[in-house]
């Protein structure tokens, strides 16, 4: 038997610790990286020719909603394609665990309406072996992967487990139920999970666009500073885990104050998401990035995830929820196609539209991305005030007349806010800022920010010059891996697992975007892939050649951060 199983050979290793980039083999034994250097491709019973390609860390992905996908993809992607070898689901205080059996349709729906999951791929593939987290936990181990998991406790399955989904979003949880919470918690982290997550902005907070099915707001979007503290201290008992925070109300300096406090309470890290780029408003993030500078200088463990990708939408109106902040949009984009379009035909709903403007996602971005219609085909890339003026109509009623004239058809496409790239480049150089945001699996339909791991070596280093290859590998797996707690992953040193990305960094892109029906129960999703990996290794293994799946799925659930060893 050879000393190694794989050989990488021949190429250039930026190691993701910053350190400079030097060529070197890098050798492959039991998942595990042996050796880098000079090595014999005779000592190995496989050679992957990596000559003028990059070999670096595989990325990972702090922020996804892979928690259902990974039961019918096991290579998570859009992210699977992007070199992102492990992710962490179970985002935004989101998930399927605990969760009562009376309850599972109403978790489907509720990831849904909020996150765009197909219901019917949920329908079809969840298997629902369990009710509490470490029996989720086991399904999790059991499902063949192509990429390693990391699983948060979402805050508003636990509230709905211990109060009921009513008491859950009508009132504060008890001492006793805190008490029950916080045991549940404890559970979840001796079994394995990686600590908990919560999206907490509250009914009247101008960025409230996440709704459960039925329009309300959602358990963790109401909890109680009393119940995060509970869980927090549960991780202070245990030193283990980290928290995933969403937090934004009108009361920007109570924020504050309050994840500072549960940052000293735990002793453990927060991330934070997500910072974003107002071209109207550039002092918003640099006042963010001055307090978690900060944080930082005062040794609070505060972490800064950035929106750091394009994050505009596609969208019809058939799909659209991201105006739920806004009641009238909110109840009127309810419902069925057919429900919603007898909405939108009421002229005293068209008014009410007409005074309710959305704050995100605003109206005076949005631009006809596709239609069908050759009346209004001209009007392809046009802003939508621009083609109101040019039709002597308002605004809201050409969004819904062109809409209405095709079915909800009519492609859109909105940003977030105001794009500006002079100040997308402070974020991205900062330092300390963690890059990405992926949202993986979530807006299915509508986003492919899975990509950003390609997209940030293609347009900020290679393009654009914005920071080093090596600080940006760094970026995309070292640090997001210390922060998350993946025990030895992130980096390619010797006795590493083997999460390996190797690639042409001239040829290196993302492509366009396309529309694949590849989803569970008919239904389809938008997809980017990406050009220019050579390979993409998940523990020694080779998961994707030139592009192409293999079929191997090596992934790992990562109890604890790590890979339990093989009996």
């Amino acid at each position: 038997m050879k000393p190694y199983d794989t050989l990488i050979q021949g190429g250039t290793v930026i190691d993701g610790r910053r350190n400079p980039r030097y060529r070197a083999d890098v050798a492959i034994k039991d998942g595990r990286i042996a050796a880098i250097g000079r090595l014999s491709p005779s000592d190995a019973e496989e050679v992957l020719d990596a000559d003028g390609h990059i070999v670096a860390p595989g990325f990972v992905d702090l922020h996804t909603h892979y928690d259902a996908q990974l039961f019918w993809d096991p290579y998570c992607t859009i992210s699977g394609y992007h070199g992102v070898t492990s992710v962490v689901i179970g985002n935004c205080g989101y998930g399927f665990a605990p969760v009562r059996a009376g309850l599972r349709e109403q978790a489907m729906q509720a990831l849904t309406r909020v996150e765009q999951i197909p219901y019917r791929a949920m329908k079809s593939s969840l298997p629902w072996s369990w009710e509490t987290f470490p029996e989720f936990l086991d399904a999790l181990d059991a499902t063949p992967k192509g990429v390693n998991v990391l699983p948060y406790v979402g805050a508003s399955p636990l509230l709905n487990y211990v109060l009921g989904p009513k008491a859950a979003k009508s009132r504060a949880a008890t001492p006793r139920e805190n008490a029950e919470m916080a045991r549940l918690f404890d559970e979840a982290l001796r079994a394995g999970a990686c600590g908990w997550s919560a999206m907490r902005t509250p009914p009247d907070s101008f960025s409230s666009v996440h709704r459960d099915a039925d329009g309300t707001s959602f358990p963790a979007d109401l909890m109680s500073n009393d119940t995060a503290f509970a869980l927090a201290d549960v991780m202070a008992r245990r030193n283990t885990g980290f928290m995933q925070m969403t937090m934004v109300s009108n009361d920007q300096a109570a924020d504050m104050a309050h994840l500072e406090e549960l940052a000293r309470a735990s002793g453990r890290p927060i991330v934070w998401n997500a910072l974003l780029v107002d071209g109207e408003h550039p002092e918003l993030h640099r006042q963010v990035q001055a307090w978690f500078d900060s944080c930082r200088q005062r040794g609070l463990s505060l972490y800064c995830q950035g929106m750091t990708t394009d994050v505009s939408m596609l969208f019809n109106l058939e799909i659209w929820n991201l105006w739920d902040a806004n009641p009238s949009w909110q109840q009127t984009l309810m419902g069925d196609r057919a429900e919603r379009a007898a909405k939108l035909r009421d002229p005293e709903i068209r008014q009410a539209l007409r005074r309710d403007q959305p704050v995100l996602y605003p109206l005076r971005l949005v631009e006809l991305h596709r239609t069908g219609l050759p009346d209004y085909q001209r009007f392809t890339g046009h802003k939508l005030p621009d083609i109101a003026a040019a039709l002597d109509s308002d605004p809201v009623d050409t969004l819904l007349d062109i809409s209405l004239a095709e079915g909800l058809q009519t492609t859109w496409k909105v940003p977030l806010f105001e794009q500006n790239d002079d100040l997308m480049r402070e974020v991205v150089q900062d330092p300390w800022v963690l890059p990405g945001v992926s949202d993986g699996s979530a807006h299915t339909k509508m986003l492919t920010s899975g990509r950003y791991p390609t997209e940030h070596i293609e347009e900020y280093v290679r393009e654009r010059g914005w920071i080093p290859l090596e600080d940006m590998h760094w970026k995309l797996s070292a640090y997001p891996a210390w922060v998350a707690g993946f025990q030895d992953r992130g980096t390619l040193s010797e006795g590493a697992p083997a999460d390996v990305v190797v690639y042409d960094f001239d040829r290196l892109r993302c492509l366009p975007d396309e529309v694949v029906h590849d989803v569970p129960g008919g239904d389809w999703r938008r997809i980017r892939r990406a050009e220019g990996y050579r390979y993409i290794l998940v523990n020694g293994r080779v998961t994707f050649h030139d592009g192409q799946c293999t079929g191997a799925t090596p992934g790992a659930l990562l109890r604890h951060g790590h890979q339990a060893e093989a009996s």
